[in-house]
């Protein structure tokens, strides 16, 4: 399945890919101006000037239109980000600099965010950030926050090395919340909050790496194995591969 959907991406052509994001463009304006729940997929076929089919063929429903929205996010991000990570050795500068560069990349879409956030808090919901449909974007998160780490002169405890960067991803998860609710101007009280956060969070990891915390460390490994998104799929998929 995940090659069959490669092979639609390698064969799209540029009109196809026009299409595609004069469609996903669409959908986000009118979310912003109607709101999720009132905006149909006629209404965005309408606007965007396609027929119902075709805006049905590049995206089958409007949690996919999200899920592009989320993939779109992603990809600005990581591109963005680039600087930061190619520079920035300190983690706790690094960690600042994902963060806040992510806060930079969202901030068009923050009234978007709102529109649309009380059906991704439902946990069973497509659009939740640990969703089974949101995997592609939420793994390119994480993964800008493993590189993050890895890339850091912090050393951290191999026992906790592989899930670190979920927990760190989460960190994140905390602050688009907080992020979703902030009205101040330019989301200042959200990049405070970046600011404030990271170097206590490069601290605690940091510490991990000492041996009287040992016990703690591995209390935290069950409990992160244990309850993160995908980790415990990860543990069985190893237990039937072995």
């Amino acid at each position: 399945m995940v090659k069959e959907v490669k092979d639609v991406k390698e064969t799209r052509t540029p009109r196809s890919e026009q299409t595609r994001t004069l469609i996903l463009e669409t959908a986000l304006r009118l979310f912003q101006e109607r709101g999720y729940d009132r905006t149909t997929m006629r209404a965005i076929a309408q606007e965007a000037g396609v027929s119902v089919g075709n805006a049905y063929y590049y995206f089958t429903n409007k949690e996919h239109l999200v899920q592009g929205f989320y993939d779109r996010l992603a990809a600005e991000h990581a591109a963005a980000v680039r600087p930061v990570l190619e520079g920035e050795r300190d983690l706790a500068s690094r960690l600042r600099g994902v963060l806040l560069t992510w806060l930079d990349v969202a901030e068009p879409y923050h009234r978007f965010a709102a529109q649309f956030f009380k059906n991704a808090a439902d946990p069973e919901s497509p659009l939740s950030p640990f969703s089974a449909e949101s995997v592609a974007a939420r793994e390119a998160a994480i993964a800008i926050h493993r590189e993050c780490l890895a890339g850091s002169v912090t050393k951290a405890d191999p026992e906790l090395a592989e899930l670190l960067p979920q927990l760190m991803w989460l960190s994140q998860m905390g602050l688009v919340l907080y992020w979703v609710y902030d009205r101040t101007e330019h989301t200042g009280r959200s990049r405070r909050l970046v600011e404030r956060g990271t170097p206590i969070i490069a601290r605690a990891v940091a510490l991990t790496r000492f041996r009287l915390l040992r016990p703690l460390v591995r209390q935290i490994h069950g409990v992160l194995e244990e309850f993160l998104p995908g980790a415990a799929a990860g543990r069985v998929r190893g237990a039937q591969g072995a």
